[in-house]
């Protein structure tokens, strides 16, 4: 089973590495997919490495989408192929797993509509208008969508896609 991670530079640190790693340790292979190939740093200074670009997805490789927050979602979500990706996970009826500003690429995918969803506070108002039903709770799960709202949520995010993976 192979987990795909997507983020830029100034993800945040916790929303990616505890995924990354507590997946890891169940036995799942974790890809992290960015705009460039290299590393990308979060905004507490974690470097994680790039094991490939957008343009070299393939989605039918993965089982779960994961969506970090922080700023970098700001970044991805101006590219189209993430946007696509994200798309494809849905057609698909996978897991999607995002937390914090991570929502933000399903916005911009047009993926929120009538699903129920939650996110890092500052980013609700722009949750509802994607046609998101807002709701303040650490997790939220709408079939195959896992939302969390930040770092603190972890442990129920974590929770709720091990659930979803059957682990």
């Amino acid at each position: 089973m192979k987990a795909l991670i997507l983020s830029a530079d100034h993800f945040e640190d916790s929303e990616l590495l505890v995924p990354y790693y507590r997946l890891q340790e169940a036995g799942v292979e974790v890809v992290v997919a960015s705009l460039r190939r290299g590393a990308i740093t979060g905004k507490h200074g974690y470097e994680v490495a790039v094991d490939m670009t957008l343009d070299e997805v393939n989605p039918d490789d993965y089982a779960i989408l994961i969506l970090p927050g922080g700023a970098a979602p700001a970044v991805v979500r101006e590219e189209p192929m993430a946007l696509e990706i994200a798309r494809r996970f849905f057609a698909e009826k996978k897991p999607v797993a995002a937390i914090c500003h991570g929502p933000q690429i399903l916005i911009s995918a047009d993926l929120l509509l009538g699903r129920r969803a939650t996110c890092y506070r500052s980013v609700a108002d722009e949750l509802k208008e994607g046609g998101a039903l807002y709701e303040d709770l650490e997790v939220v799960v709408d079939d195959n969508l896992i939302t969390s709202r930040q770092p603190a949520d972890l442990p129920a995010f974590m929770r709720e896609i091990m659930k979803q993976l059957g682990l």
